[in-house]
Protein backbone atom coordinates (compact mmCIF):
# COMPACT_ATOMS: atom_id res chain seq x y z
CA UNK A 1 0.00 0.00 0.00
CA UNK A 2 1.38 3.48 -0.85
CA UNK A 3 1.24 5.32 2.21
CA UNK A 4 1.93 8.63 0.80
CA UNK A 5 -1.10 8.63 -0.59
CA UNK A 6 -3.02 9.17 2.61
CA UNK A 7 -0.15 11.59 3.69
CA UNK A 8 -1.71 15.29 3.54
CA UNK A 9 -1.67 16.98 0.26
CA UNK A 10 -0.55 20.99 0.18
CA UNK A 11 -3.70 22.05 -1.00
CA UNK A 12 -5.78 19.58 1.06
CA UNK A 13 -7.59 20.88 3.76
CA UNK A 14 -5.16 19.54 6.29
CA UNK A 15 -2.25 20.70 4.18
CA UNK A 16 -4.03 24.13 4.53
CA UNK A 17 -4.49 24.09 8.73
CA UNK A 18 -0.81 22.80 8.57
CA UNK A 19 0.61 25.67 6.68
CA UNK A 20 -1.29 28.08 8.98
CA UNK A 21 0.29 26.75 12.29
CA UNK A 22 -2.41 24.69 13.04
CA UNK A 23 -2.23 21.59 15.34
CA UNK A 24 -2.57 18.40 13.49
CA UNK A 25 -5.39 17.42 16.22
CA UNK A 26 -7.36 19.92 14.85
CA UNK A 27 -8.45 18.33 11.97
CA UNK A 28 -10.07 15.64 14.12
CA UNK A 29 -11.74 18.04 16.37
CA UNK A 30 -15.20 18.28 13.90
CA UNK A 31 -15.20 14.13 14.75
CA UNK A 32 -16.97 14.69 17.57
CA UNK A 33 -20.45 15.16 16.18
CA UNK A 34 -20.22 11.60 15.17
CA UNK A 35 -21.39 11.20 18.55
CA UNK A 36 -25.30 11.59 16.78
CA UNK A 37 -24.32 8.55 14.92
CA UNK A 38 -25.77 6.87 17.88
CA UNK A 39 -28.50 9.11 18.34
CA UNK A 40 -31.26 6.61 18.08
CA UNK A 41 -29.71 4.92 21.65
CA UNK A 42 -30.95 7.69 23.31
CA UNK A 43 -34.04 9.43 21.80
CA UNK A 44 -35.52 5.38 20.81
CA UNK A 45 -38.29 4.04 23.33
CA UNK A 46 -37.88 0.69 21.61
CA UNK A 47 -35.35 -1.83 21.70
CA UNK A 48 -32.83 -1.42 18.53
CA UNK A 49 -33.28 -4.43 16.10
CA UNK A 50 -29.88 -6.29 14.85
CA UNK A 51 -30.08 -4.75 11.38
CA UNK A 52 -29.61 -1.38 13.21
CA UNK A 53 -25.91 -2.22 14.83
CA UNK A 54 -25.08 -3.96 11.90
CA UNK A 55 -25.77 -0.76 9.26
CA UNK A 56 -24.02 1.40 12.31
CA UNK A 57 -20.95 -0.09 12.71
CA UNK A 58 -20.65 -1.46 9.10
CA UNK A 59 -20.62 2.22 7.97
CA UNK A 60 -18.57 3.75 10.34
CA UNK A 61 -15.22 2.49 9.10
CA UNK A 62 -16.27 3.55 5.26
CA UNK A 63 -17.29 6.97 6.62
CA UNK A 64 -14.18 7.61 8.79
CA UNK A 65 -12.27 6.82 5.49
CA UNK A 66 -13.93 9.38 3.58
CA UNK A 67 -13.70 11.40 6.03
CA UNK A 68 -9.80 11.28 6.46
CA UNK A 69 -9.75 11.22 2.97
CA UNK A 70 -11.71 14.65 2.35
CA UNK A 71 -9.65 16.08 4.71
CA UNK A 72 -6.04 14.64 3.28
CA UNK A 73 -6.59 14.38 -0.51
CA UNK A 74 -5.94 17.65 -2.74
CA UNK A 75 -8.92 19.81 -2.81
CA UNK A 76 -10.47 19.44 -6.31
CA UNK A 77 -10.90 15.02 -5.00
CA UNK A 78 -13.17 16.52 -2.28
CA UNK A 79 -16.56 16.09 -3.78
CA UNK A 80 -16.08 12.12 -4.45
CA UNK A 81 -15.84 11.68 -0.82
CA UNK A 82 -18.52 13.42 -0.12
CA UNK A 83 -20.84 11.71 -2.25
CA UNK A 84 -19.52 8.36 -0.58
CA UNK A 85 -20.98 10.08 2.51
CA UNK A 86 -24.22 10.71 0.77
CA UNK A 87 -24.23 7.60 -0.15
CA UNK A 88 -23.98 5.63 3.30
CA UNK A 89 -26.36 8.19 4.31
CA UNK A 90 -29.24 7.22 2.24
CA UNK A 91 -28.47 3.66 2.65
CA UNK A 92 -27.88 3.98 6.27
CA UNK A 93 -31.31 5.71 6.31
CA UNK A 94 -33.46 2.33 5.98
CA UNK A 95 -31.54 1.65 9.56
CA UNK A 96 -30.85 4.32 11.66
CA UNK A 97 -33.04 7.61 11.61
CA UNK A 98 -29.88 9.97 13.36
CA UNK A 99 -26.92 8.40 11.85
CA UNK A 100 -27.89 8.85 8.51
CA UNK A 101 -28.81 12.76 9.54
CA UNK A 102 -25.41 12.68 10.94
CA UNK A 103 -23.90 11.35 7.06
CA UNK A 104 -25.73 13.91 5.04
CA UNK A 105 -24.88 16.50 7.15
CA UNK A 106 -20.98 15.33 7.42
CA UNK A 107 -21.42 15.41 3.46
CA UNK A 108 -23.20 19.11 2.95
CA UNK A 109 -20.12 19.89 4.73
CA UNK A 110 -17.72 18.99 2.23
CA UNK A 111 -19.65 19.66 -0.64
CA UNK A 112 -19.00 23.43 0.06
CA UNK A 113 -15.60 22.82 -0.22
CA UNK A 114 -16.40 22.07 -4.28
CA UNK A 115 -14.23 24.14 -6.61
CA UNK A 116 -16.52 26.49 -7.36
CA UNK A 117 -19.64 28.44 -5.45
CA UNK A 118 -21.89 27.26 -8.07
CA UNK A 119 -21.29 24.15 -7.95
CA UNK A 120 -20.71 23.38 -4.59
CA UNK A 121 -24.74 25.31 -3.85
CA UNK A 122 -25.63 23.30 -6.63
CA UNK A 123 -23.94 19.97 -4.89
CA UNK A 124 -25.60 20.66 -1.44
CA UNK A 125 -29.03 21.80 -2.57
CA UNK A 126 -29.25 18.89 -4.72
CA UNK A 127 -27.99 16.19 -1.50
CA UNK A 128 -30.11 18.27 0.48
CA UNK A 129 -33.57 17.50 -1.82
CA UNK A 130 -33.15 13.94 -2.68
CA UNK A 131 -32.68 13.37 1.30
CA UNK A 132 -35.75 15.47 2.05
CA UNK A 133 -37.57 13.29 -1.12
CA UNK A 134 -36.27 10.25 1.24
CA UNK A 135 -37.04 10.62 4.31
CA UNK A 136 -40.85 11.57 3.36
CA UNK A 137 -40.61 8.45 1.60
CA UNK A 138 -39.84 7.12 4.95
CA UNK A 139 -42.80 8.94 6.54
CA UNK A 140 -40.33 11.19 8.63
CA UNK A 141 -42.04 14.48 10.53
CA UNK A 142 -41.78 17.39 8.42
CA UNK A 143 -40.15 19.49 11.25
CA UNK A 144 -37.74 17.09 11.30
CA UNK A 145 -37.10 16.79 7.82
CA UNK A 146 -36.83 20.43 7.22
CA UNK A 147 -34.49 20.71 10.57
CA UNK A 148 -32.30 18.48 8.73
CA UNK A 149 -31.79 20.05 5.52
CA UNK A 150 -31.73 23.21 7.22
CA UNK A 151 -28.46 22.72 8.85
CA UNK A 152 -27.05 21.03 5.92
CA UNK A 153 -27.49 24.13 3.80
CA UNK A 154 -26.27 26.35 6.68
CA UNK A 155 -23.08 24.16 7.10
CA UNK A 156 -22.30 23.68 3.08
CA UNK A 157 -22.47 27.24 2.88
CA UNK A 158 -20.46 28.08 5.84
CA UNK A 159 -17.58 25.88 4.18
CA UNK A 160 -18.19 27.31 0.72
CA UNK A 161 -17.68 31.36 2.72
CA UNK A 162 -14.16 29.07 4.25
CA UNK A 163 -13.06 28.37 1.04
CA UNK A 164 -13.73 31.86 -0.86
CA UNK A 165 -11.70 33.03 2.59
CA UNK A 166 -8.99 30.75 1.61
CA UNK A 167 -8.38 32.12 -2.00
CA UNK A 168 -8.32 35.77 -1.06
CA UNK A 169 -5.69 35.13 1.52
CA UNK A 170 -3.65 33.12 -1.24
CA UNK A 171 -4.30 35.78 -3.67
CA UNK A 172 -3.64 38.50 -1.11
CA UNK A 173 -0.21 36.74 -0.51
CA UNK A 174 0.86 36.38 -3.97
CA UNK A 175 0.12 39.77 -4.95
CA UNK A 176 2.39 40.80 -1.79
CA UNK A 177 5.02 38.91 -3.08
CA UNK A 178 4.47 40.31 -6.51
CA UNK A 179 4.65 43.79 -4.90
CA UNK A 180 7.98 43.45 -3.05
CA UNK A 181 9.18 40.87 -6.03
CA UNK A 182 8.37 43.54 -8.27
CA UNK A 183 10.25 46.09 -6.22
CA UNK A 184 13.26 44.63 -5.48
CA UNK A 185 13.74 44.04 -9.02
CA UNK A 186 13.38 47.18 -9.81
CA UNK A 187 15.93 48.43 -7.13
CA UNK A 188 18.47 45.65 -8.44
CA UNK A 189 17.81 47.25 -11.65
CA UNK A 190 18.32 51.14 -10.26
CA UNK A 191 21.71 50.13 -8.50
CA UNK A 192 23.38 48.57 -11.24
CA UNK A 193 22.52 52.13 -13.59
CA UNK A 194 23.42 53.76 -10.75
CA UNK A 195 26.88 51.60 -10.24
CA UNK A 196 27.41 51.90 -14.00
CA UNK A 197 27.17 55.30 -14.46
CA UNK A 198 29.14 56.25 -11.62
CA UNK A 199 32.44 53.64 -11.94
CA UNK A 200 31.90 53.00 -15.28
CA UNK A 201 34.09 56.46 -16.98
CA UNK A 202 35.58 57.00 -13.38
CA UNK A 203 37.43 53.50 -13.65
CA UNK A 204 38.42 53.67 -17.49
CA UNK A 205 40.14 57.09 -16.44
CA UNK A 206 41.71 55.29 -13.42
CA UNK A 207 43.29 52.87 -16.17
CA UNK A 208 44.43 55.04 -18.80
CA UNK A 209 46.08 56.94 -15.95
CA UNK A 210 47.43 53.89 -14.67
CA UNK A 211 48.66 53.02 -17.89
CA UNK A 212 50.10 55.96 -19.08
CA UNK A 213 51.66 56.10 -16.09
CA UNK A 214 53.74 52.90 -16.48
CA UNK A 215 54.92 54.16 -20.31
CA UNK A 216 56.41 57.45 -18.88
CA UNK A 217 58.20 55.93 -15.77
CA UNK A 218 61.01 55.13 -18.00
CA UNK A 219 61.56 58.21 -19.78
CA UNK A 220 59.09 61.34 -17.81
CA UNK A 221 59.42 60.10 -13.64
CA UNK A 222 58.39 64.03 -12.64
CA UNK A 223 55.60 63.00 -15.69
CA UNK A 224 54.47 59.59 -14.28
CA UNK A 225 54.35 60.48 -10.47
CA UNK A 226 52.08 63.28 -11.80
CA UNK A 227 50.28 60.78 -13.31
CA UNK A 228 49.58 58.56 -10.32
CA UNK A 229 49.11 61.30 -8.29
CA UNK A 230 45.96 62.55 -10.56
CA UNK A 231 44.42 58.73 -10.43
CA UNK A 232 44.98 58.66 -6.90
CA UNK A 233 42.70 61.83 -6.67
CA UNK A 234 40.17 59.86 -8.92
CA UNK A 235 39.89 57.05 -7.26
CA UNK A 236 39.57 58.73 -3.88
CA UNK A 237 37.18 60.88 -5.45
CA UNK A 238 34.99 57.53 -6.62
CA UNK A 239 35.39 56.30 -3.41
CA UNK A 240 33.69 58.98 -1.90
CA UNK A 241 30.61 58.73 -4.36
CA UNK A 242 30.31 55.22 -4.08
CA UNK A 243 29.95 55.98 -0.28
CA UNK A 244 27.21 58.47 -1.24
CA UNK A 245 25.47 56.15 -3.36
CA UNK A 246 25.63 53.22 -0.87
CA UNK A 247 24.14 55.51 1.61
CA UNK A 248 21.06 56.12 -0.85
CA UNK A 249 21.03 52.86 -1.21
CA UNK A 250 20.39 51.83 2.44
CA UNK A 251 18.26 54.74 3.23
CA UNK A 252 14.51 54.33 2.92
CA UNK A 253 12.33 57.28 1.79
CA UNK A 254 9.26 57.48 3.75
CA UNK A 255 6.43 57.35 0.85
CA UNK A 256 7.72 54.03 0.35
CA UNK A 257 7.88 53.34 3.89
CA UNK A 258 4.21 54.05 4.78
CA UNK A 259 3.36 51.40 1.76
CA UNK A 260 5.51 49.13 3.40
CA UNK A 261 3.49 49.59 6.78
CA UNK A 262 0.96 49.55 5.57
CA UNK A 263 1.59 46.19 3.86
CA UNK A 264 2.55 44.93 6.80
CA UNK A 265 -0.29 45.84 9.14
CA UNK A 266 -3.30 44.72 6.97
CA UNK A 267 -1.62 41.27 6.55
CA UNK A 268 -2.18 41.32 10.13
CA UNK A 269 -5.42 42.33 10.51
CA UNK A 270 -4.46 46.01 11.34
CA UNK A 271 -6.35 48.75 9.25
CA UNK A 272 -4.11 51.32 8.53
CA UNK A 273 -4.84 54.60 7.22
CA UNK A 274 -1.82 57.68 6.67
CA UNK A 275 -1.83 60.80 5.49
CA UNK A 276 1.46 63.11 4.17
CA UNK A 277 1.39 66.40 3.45
CA UNK A 278 5.10 66.90 2.96
CA UNK A 279 7.26 66.93 -0.49
CA UNK A 280 11.22 66.60 -0.27
CA UNK A 281 12.56 66.00 2.86
CA UNK A 282 16.32 67.08 4.12
CA UNK A 283 18.45 63.66 3.11
CA UNK A 284 19.09 63.40 6.74
CA UNK A 285 15.52 63.87 7.75
CA UNK A 286 13.97 61.42 5.32
CA UNK A 287 15.86 58.10 6.69
CA UNK A 288 16.16 58.69 10.42
CA UNK A 289 11.93 59.64 10.15
CA UNK A 290 11.39 56.40 8.10
CA UNK A 291 13.26 54.50 11.00
CA UNK A 292 11.25 55.96 13.43
CA UNK A 293 7.83 54.89 11.48
CA UNK A 294 9.36 51.27 11.18
CA UNK A 295 9.89 51.17 14.25
CA UNK A 296 6.54 52.12 15.52
CA UNK A 297 4.78 50.27 13.01
CA UNK A 298 6.34 46.99 14.31
CA UNK A 299 5.86 47.83 17.99
CA UNK A 300 2.38 48.15 16.46
CA UNK A 301 2.15 44.61 14.49
CA UNK A 302 3.96 42.68 17.71
CA UNK A 303 2.78 43.85 20.96
CA UNK A 304 -0.19 46.50 20.15
CA UNK A 305 -3.11 44.10 19.84
CA UNK A 306 -4.72 46.44 17.45
CA UNK A 307 -7.10 46.98 14.98
CA UNK A 308 -7.09 49.63 13.76
CA UNK A 309 -3.59 52.89 13.33
CA UNK A 310 -3.62 56.11 11.99
CA UNK A 311 -0.50 57.89 10.81
CA UNK A 312 -0.32 61.68 9.36
CA UNK A 313 2.72 63.74 8.65
CA UNK A 314 2.84 67.57 8.07
CA UNK A 315 4.76 70.63 8.05
CA UNK A 316 3.08 74.00 10.39
CA UNK A 317 4.78 76.87 11.20
CA UNK A 318 8.49 75.78 10.18
CA UNK A 319 7.79 72.58 12.28
CA UNK A 320 7.61 68.95 11.33
CA UNK A 321 5.06 67.03 13.01
CA UNK A 322 4.42 63.46 12.63
CA UNK A 323 1.95 61.65 14.67
CA UNK A 324 0.99 57.55 14.52
CA UNK A 325 -1.75 56.21 16.64
CA UNK A 326 -3.05 52.72 17.54
CA UNK A 327 -6.19 51.43 19.35
CA UNK A 328 -4.29 48.44 20.94
CA UNK A 329 -3.68 47.69 24.57
CA UNK A 330 -1.58 50.52 25.46
CA UNK A 331 0.49 50.82 28.68
CA UNK A 332 3.82 50.90 26.70
CA UNK A 333 6.73 51.91 29.34
CA UNK A 334 9.39 54.51 28.72
CA UNK A 335 12.12 52.41 27.24
CA UNK A 336 10.21 48.83 26.56
CA UNK A 337 9.61 47.87 23.13
CA UNK A 338 13.01 49.70 21.30
CA UNK A 339 11.60 53.53 22.19
CA UNK A 340 14.78 54.49 23.32
CA UNK A 341 16.14 53.83 19.64
CA UNK A 342 12.87 56.07 18.36
CA UNK A 343 14.59 58.78 20.90
CA UNK A 344 18.02 58.88 20.06
CA UNK A 345 16.93 58.81 16.54
CA UNK A 346 14.73 61.98 17.44
CA UNK A 347 17.53 63.93 19.00
CA UNK A 348 19.80 63.86 16.77
CA UNK A 349 17.46 65.50 14.68
CA UNK A 350 16.80 68.03 17.23
CA UNK A 351 13.50 66.97 18.01
CA UNK A 352 11.43 65.86 20.76
CA UNK A 353 9.91 62.59 21.11
CA UNK A 354 6.14 62.20 23.31
CA UNK A 355 5.01 58.79 23.86
CA UNK A 356 0.81 58.89 25.34
CA UNK A 357 0.02 55.04 26.03
CA UNK A 358 -2.59 54.54 28.59
CA UNK A 359 -3.23 50.43 29.71
CA UNK A 360 -6.63 49.65 27.18
CA UNK A 361 -6.82 53.19 25.55
CA UNK A 362 -3.81 52.32 22.67
CA UNK A 363 -0.70 54.09 21.96
CA UNK A 364 0.13 57.35 20.76
CA UNK A 365 3.60 58.42 19.19
CA UNK A 366 4.40 61.89 18.86
CA UNK A 367 7.71 63.65 16.64
CA UNK A 368 8.08 67.32 16.56
CA UNK A 369 11.42 68.31 14.33
CA UNK A 370 12.40 72.27 13.55
CA UNK A 371 12.49 72.64 10.11
CA UNK A 372 13.25 75.18 7.33
CA UNK A 373 10.35 76.05 5.06
CA UNK A 374 9.72 73.04 2.50
CA UNK A 375 7.90 72.23 -0.30
CA UNK A 376 4.33 71.23 0.31
CA UNK A 377 2.37 69.07 -2.05
CA UNK A 378 -0.99 67.88 -2.25
CA UNK A 379 -2.09 65.92 0.93
CA UNK A 380 -1.63 61.94 -0.19
CA UNK A 381 -3.97 59.46 2.09
CA UNK A 382 -4.27 56.13 1.94
CA UNK A 383 -7.18 54.73 3.90
CA UNK A 384 -8.85 50.87 4.16
CA UNK A 385 -12.19 50.66 2.09
CA UNK A 386 -15.27 51.56 3.31
CA UNK A 387 -15.96 48.32 3.68
CA UNK A 388 -13.66 47.26 5.96
CA UNK A 389 -12.77 49.84 8.32
CA UNK A 390 -15.31 49.71 10.75
CA UNK A 391 -15.27 52.23 13.50
CA UNK A 392 -12.63 51.58 16.26
CA UNK A 393 -11.81 52.83 19.08
CA UNK A 394 -9.21 55.59 18.94
CA UNK A 395 -6.00 55.78 21.10
CA UNK A 396 -6.37 58.25 23.80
Amino acid sequence: MNVDWLKPAPDSIAGRHMGAGKVKALMLMNLVWIGWLFGDLIFSNEKLPASWWYSTFGTLPFFLACYWLSYCRPAREIVRYALGMAALAFLLLWFNNSGASTYMIFCCAYLGFAPTSRRALAYVLVTVACFAVATQLKHWPVAITITMCFIGITVGLGNTFYRLNWQREAELKLSHEEVRRLAATAERERIGRDLHDLLGHTLSLITLKLELSRRLFDRDLAAARLEVEEAERVARHALAEVRSAVTGIRSTGIAAEFASCKLLLNASGVFFSYTSEVGELPPNVEPALALILREAVTNIHRHAGASRADASLRVEDGVLKFCIADNGRGGVGDHGNGLCGMRERAKALGGELEIESRRGHGTRVSLRVPMPALRTVPTLSVVPSPAASTPARQAS
